[in-house]
C-alpha cells in the first residue's frame, strides 16, 4: 500500500489521543503499541477489497486448515512488511521521538501453539495469503496458551500465559456469526413421516456457545487479506436462565483456556475431546453455512470447499461434516459419504504410536452421543465393505473402533481423499510401516508434501542484517521469490561477501549474548560457536544425547584445561509438557551441569551452557540469526520432518544431524560436504527393532569414556540431582535406552570434533555457512502450500 510518513503521524497521533486521550510523549509502550496496531489494522481493512471478497465468495474454491495449534508469534512486524510500510512506520515514529523497537517488544506473542505443529500452520497461513491462495485458519482461542515456562532452582515451572490480559489488537469479534455446539445427553433416532428419514431426538444435551474472533493473514504486498478464525465459548442466552454454579461455568471456560490440558488424568483427557470437538463443530457449521449461501447443492460442496485435518485433533471433522448433512440438510448417507470423503484430507505428522490419538468409547459415547452414532455407522460400513474385499486380520487392524477405542488416525484416513506426510523418509516410512495396512487399501490417497517455513519471517524480519547483505549482493527479487536466494551460492568462494555475512552473524550474535547476560547473568564471548538446540523436549528428540557431549567435554576439559578447542556456547530453548517428568527431569539436569561448568573458572571459558526459559517464536527470531551450529539429532526415524532445520540452516548455521526427517532433504540440497552426517540411519534402527538385540547395559559397561560421561548422573559429578539423575541413568540402563542413545554416542561426538576442526578454517566455514543459506529458499513454505493447493486442495491463486 501506499502511505507517507506524514500521513501515518498522523493516524497515529489521532488514533492514540482516540485510545487514551494522551500525546505521544506521555503514553506508554503498550499505549503505544495499542495505538499502532489500531491504526495498522485500519490500513489492512483497506487492503480488503470488495471486488475479490465477493470473487471469494460467489466463484473460488476455499481451503480451510484445522489445527488445534497456531503459533503466529508476534504479528506487528510481519503486518508491517507484508504491507510494504515498514520502513515507513518505523522512520515515522522515530521522528516523532518513539522508540519502534520498544513499541515491539511491548506486543505479545500470540499463545496459541507450542511447537511445530503450530508454528506450521502459522507458517502456512502467511504462505497462503502470499501466494494468493484462498486458504482460511480455523482453530481456538485460548486465553492461556500453553503455559509460561520460568527455571526456580533449574526446574521448569509453569505458569499462565496471560497473552490477552491487554486484548489483542489483531482480532475482531464477530458475535453475530456465532453457533451453537452439542454435548451429552441422550440421543435417540425417529422416523422423519413425510421424507422417512431418520431424525436425531436430543434429551438433556449440554449446549455451548461458540464465538469466532477473526485475525487478518495478510499476504505479503500483494493485497491479499486472508482469514485466521478462533473460537471463544460462551454460555448461550437460552441457557444463562439456568442455575450454573461457579465450578460449572469455570469449566466452561476451561474449553478456551489453555492448550493442551494434562492428558495422565481422565479429566485432563476429557477436556481435550471438548476442545476438539469445540472447534471442529463451530468451524464446519459456519463453513456449511456459507456454501448454502451459493444456492449449490450440498453433494458438490467439495468444489467449492475444502477441509484440511492438520494431525489427528482435528479428525471430527469427519463425522461432524456427516452429522451437518445428513442431520441438519436430510441428505442420504451414500451422497453425504461421498461428499466428505471429497472435501477431507488429512496431514500426520507423527511416527509415534503414542501420539495417534486414541479416545475412549465410552468417554467418546458420553461427550459427543450423535457424533458417536455416526463414527459407529462409518466403521460398520467400513468393515462391511472391506471385508468382501480383503483379509479379515487387515479389516480388523484398520477399523476405527477396536479394543474399546476410537482410533483418529484411522478416521482420518478413512474419511479423507488424501493422507500426506511431511518429508520423504516420513512419508516413505507411513506406507511401509506405520500406515502400512492403509496404504494398502489406499495406495492412491498417500502423498508427500515436505514442510517449509515462512521465509520472510526468518530472514527479513528476524535477520535483517543478513537481508541487507542479499540484497547488496544479488539484489531484492529474492524478497519476493526465496527461491531466489539460490544465487547466493555464486559468491560461495567471494570473500567479501562471506565477510559480510560473518559480520551480519557477529552482529546477531553479540545481540543474543546480550540478551543471555540480561536474562541468565552469564556471559558468552561472540568469538564462541553458538551451538543451539532448540525444539520441543522430547525423548526422541535427544537433548539428552547434546547432555552427553556436554558433559564429555567438561570431563575433557578438567583433565587437560588448556586442551585444544574451540569456546562453545550450548545453547538450549524447549518446554517439557507440565506431566512428561522424564522431559523436566532432562531439563533439571542441563540447567544443573551449566551451573557447574559457568562457574568452573579452571576450564577458562571454554564451555558454557545456557538454557533460555520461555521459548517462543519471538525467542526463535533471537536466537536463530545468531546460530553457528543447528543440533538435529533426533533417533532416524522419529522426527516426521523438523522445521528448525529450515530456519537455522537459511540463516547461516550448520547443521549436525542424523539422516531423519528433512535433515535428508538438507543434505540433497547443501551437499554432503556442508552438512555434518552422524548416526544410525532408519534402516539400521529397524534391524534393531526386528531382532531385539541391543543391551544398553553391555554398550555402557565395555566402554570407560561412555561409561564415566554416564556416571557423571549418579555418581556426584553434577550437583543437585539425585532424584533427576537416576531418573536418567536408569532410562539408559535399567530400560535399555529406548532412543539409542548409547549407540549414536561416539559417532555423535566424531560429528562435534568435525564441526570444531571446520570453524577454526574460517574462510572453509563461512563457504559452508553461505552454501547453507543459498540454499534455505528450497524450503519455503510458499512452494509447500502452492503443492497442497495443486495435488490436494485443488484451489487456485487470485494473483496470477
Amino acid at each position: 500500500m501506499q502511505l507517507t510518513k506524514e500521513q501515518f503521524q498522523l493516524d497515529f497521533k489521532k488514533r492514540l489521543h482516540e485510545k487514551f486521550a494522551i500525546e505521544t510523549a506521555d503514553a506508554n509502550d503498550v499505549e503505544l503499541f495499542q495505538a499502532l496496531g489500531s491504526v495498522i489494522k485500519a490500513y489492512i481493512s483497506q487492503e480488503w477489497r470488495e471486488d475479490r471478497k465477493e470473487l471469494r465468495e460467489e466463484k473460488e474454491k476455499i481451503a480451510y486448515y484445522f489445527s488445534i495449534e497456531f503459533l503466529p508469534g508476534k504479528m506487528l512486524k510481519s503486518n508491517l512488511l507484508n504491507l510494504g510500510i515498514l520502513d515507513t512506520v518505523r522512520d515515522g515514529l522515530t521522528e516523532i521521538g518513539v522508540s519502534f523497537e520498544k513499541v515491539a517488544e511491548a506486543e505479545k506473542d500470540m499463545a496459541l501453539g507450542n511447537g511445530g505443529l503450530g508454528r506450521l500452520a502459522s507458517c502456512f497461513m502467511d504462505s497462503l495469503a502470499s501466494t494468493g491462495l484462498p486458504g482460511f485458519g480455523n482453530g481456538i482461542r485460548y486465553k492461556y496458551g500453553l503455559f509460561k515456562q520460568q527455571f526456580i532452582d533449574g526446574y521448569q515451572v509453569e505458569l499462565p500465559d496471560a497473552w490477552l490480559q491487554d486484548g489483542n489488537t489483531w482480532e475482531v469479534r464477530k458475535a453475530h456469526e456465532a453457533v451453537e455446539v452439542t454435548f451429552e445427553g441422550n440421543v435417540y433416532l425417529t422416523e422423519n413421516e413425510e421424507t422417512g428419514h431418520l431424525e436425531p431426538v436430543y434429551e438433556n444435551p449440554r449446549i455451548l456457545r461458540a464465538v469466532p474472533y477473526d485475525t487478518a493473514m495478510v499476504g505479503y504486498q500483494n493485497g491479499v487479506v486472508n482469514n485466521l478464525r478462533l473460537w471463544d465459548v460462551e454460555i448461550p442466552e437460552t441457557e444463562e436462565r439456568k442455575y450454573y454454579s461457579i465450578s460449572e461455568r469455570r469449566n466452561i471456560q476451561d474449553i478456551t483456556g489453555v492448550l493442551y490440558p494434562d492428558d495422565s488424568t481422565f479429566e485432563g483427557r476429557r477436556l481435550r475431546l471438548i476442545q476438539e470437538y469445540f472447534f471442529v463443530s463451530a468451524g464446519l457449521q459456519t463453513i456449511v453455512n456459507r456454501y448454502l449461501k451459493l444456492g449449490l447443492p450440498l453433494e458438490q460442496i467439495h468444489t467449492k470447499i475444502a477441509v484440511h485435518i492438520n494431525d489427528t485433533h482435528p479428525a471430527l471433522c469427519v463425522p461432524e461434516l456427516m452429522r451437518i448433512l445428513i442431520d441438519v440438510h436430510g441428505m442420504d448417507w451414500d451422497k453425504a459419504w461421498r461428499a466428505t470423503v471429497k472435501t477431507m484430507s488429512y496431514t500426520n505428522h507423527t511416527i509415534l504410536a503414542e501420539a495417534l490419538e486414541k479416545w475412549p468409547v465410552d468417554m467418546v459415547r458420553q461427550l459427543i452421543p450423535r457424533v458417536y452414532q455416526i463414527i459407529e455407522e462409518i466403521d460398520h460400513r467400513f468393515v462391511m465393505e472391506m471385508s468382501t474385499k480383503i483379509d479379515p486380520e487387515l479389516v480388523e487392524r484398520t477399523r476405527i473402533i477396536q479394543n474399546g477405542q476410537v482410533h483418529m488416525a484411522h478416521l482420518s484416513i478413512i474419511g479423507s481423499h488424501s493422507t500426506n506426510g511431511v518429508a520423504k523418509i516420513h512419508s516413505d516410512l507411513l506406507k511401509d510401516v506405520v500406515l502400512h495396512d492403509f496404504y494398502i487399501l489406499y495406495p492412491e490417497r498417500f502423498n508427500n508434501k515436505t514442510n517449509g517455513i515462512a521465509i520472510r519471517r526468518w530472514s527479513q524480519i528476524s535477520n535483517e542484517a543478513m537481508s541487507k547483505v542479499l540484497d547488496e549482493t544479488i539484489g531484492t527479487e529474492w524478497r519476493k521469490d526465496a527461491k531466489k536466494i539460490k544465487q547466493l551460492e555464486q559468491f560461495k568462494d567471494n570473500k567479501e561477501v562471506q565477510n559480510k555475512l560473518a559480520t551480519a552473524k557477529k552482529k546477531n550474535k553479540a545481540r543474543l549474548a546480550k540478551y543471555i547476560k540480561e536474562q541468565t547473568g552469564v556471559e558468552v564471548s561472540t568469538d564462541a560457536i553458538f551451538d543451539v538446540q532448540i525444539k520441543r523436549l522430547h525423548a526422541y528428540k535427544r537433548q539428552l544425547l547434546n547432555l552427553l557431549h556436554i558433559i564429555k567435554l567438561y570431563q575433557d576439559l578438567k583433565a587437560n584445561p588448556d586442551l585444544d578447542m574451540t569456546p562453545r556456547v550450548f545453547i538450549f530453548g524447549a518446554k517439557a509438557a507440565p506431566s512428561y517428568y522424564f522431559a523436566k527431569s532432562v531439563i533439571k539436569c542441563i540447567n544443573e551441569v551449566g551451573n557447574l561448568v559457568n562457574n568452573d573458572k579452571e576450564i577458562k571459558d571454554k564451555l558454557k551452557v545456557v538454557f533460555l526459559p520461555n521459548y517462543n517464536v519471538t525467542l526463535a527470531e533471537l536466537i536463530v540469526p545468531a546460530a553457528d551450529v543447528s543440533e538435529q539429532i533426533s533417533l532416524a526415524s522419529k522426527e516426521a520432518s523438523g522445521t528448525s532445520n529450515m530456519k537455522l540452516m537459511l540463516n547461516g548455521a550448520v547443521t549436525v544431524a542424523t539422516l531423519d526427517g528433512a535433515n535428508i532433504e538438507i543434505r540433497d540440497a547443501v551437499g554432503d560436504d556442508n552438512i555434518v552426517i552422524f548416526g544410525m540411519n532408519k534402516d539400521q534402527v529397524y534391524k534393531y527393532y526386528r531382532e531385539q538385540n541391543y543391551n544398553a547395559y553391555d554398550v555402557y559397561n565395555s566402554d570407560p569414556e561412555l561409561k564415566r560421561v554416564v556416571n557423571a548422573f549418579i555418581d556426584g559429578t553434577i550437583p543437585n540431582i539425585l532424584r533427576e539423575g537416576q531418573e536418567i541413568f536408569d532410562s539408559l540402563i535399567k530400560y535399555n535406552d529406548e532412543y539409542f542413545v548409547l549407540l549414536d554416542f561416539h559417532s555423535y561426538v566424531e560429528a562435534q570434533e568435525k564441526i570444531d576442526t571446520l570453524y577454526k578454517d574460517k574462510e572453509k566455514w563461512r563457504k559452508v555457512s553461505l552454501i547453507n543459506t543459498a540454499n534455505g529458499g528450497h524450503f519455503s513454505s510458499d512452494d509447500t502450500v502452492k503443492r497442497y493447493a495443486e495435488d490436494i486442495w485443488h484451489i487456485q491463486s487470485t494473483t496470477n
